[in-house]
């Protein structure tokens, strides 16, 4: 997708458009991928770049999807952000510059301790059976028993 302000406006969701471009935040239990529960990855709507993968996604709870790990550390960046009276860690997609959530230190301990709350606006789900027709055939690996 063309990262184009203009572009993106016409071709995103008032939400996606908020929470990519403006650092917005979607209702939690009221999005698209907090409850969902298929093989697949998850990549960043602007760039396309693999992000996570559904095999580290659990649910925490909070609404949001939720992951142990990106798939690959290099595609995101990881930034201070002290809006709304808090310190946090906010997550970047690192190719678009996507706002796509934050990081807590409060995740499984069994897998790192990390838990990547990722908003659904700035994500598109790949199914595992749809990666090689959606041009991610390397991921199909993932999914391999």
């Amino acid at each position: 997708m063309n990262s184009n302000k203009e572009d993106l406006k016409k071709n995103l969701t008032p939400i996606q458009y908020e929470v990519t471009q403006n650092n917005g935040t979607e209702p939690p239990f009221r999005n698209e991928y907090y409850d969902l529960d298929e093989e697949g990855i998850y990549v960043d709507l602007i760039s396309g770049k693999p992000l996570f993968s559904s095999h580290d996604k659990y649910d925490a709870g909070c609404g949001w999807p939720s992951f142990t790990k990106p798939i690959d550390e290099k595609e995101i960046i990881e930034k201070e952000d002290r809006s709304h009276f808090m310190i946090r860690t906010e997550v970047r997609s690192k190719e678009a510059n996507s706002h796509l959530g934050h990081v807590f230190p409060d995740g499984p301990v069994d897998k790192g301790g990390l838990r990547y709350c990722i908003n659904s606006a700035s994500l598109k789900f790949i199914a595992k059976d749809k990666l090689e027709e959606e041009g991610y055939p390397e991921y199909q690996k993932l999914f391999e028993k």
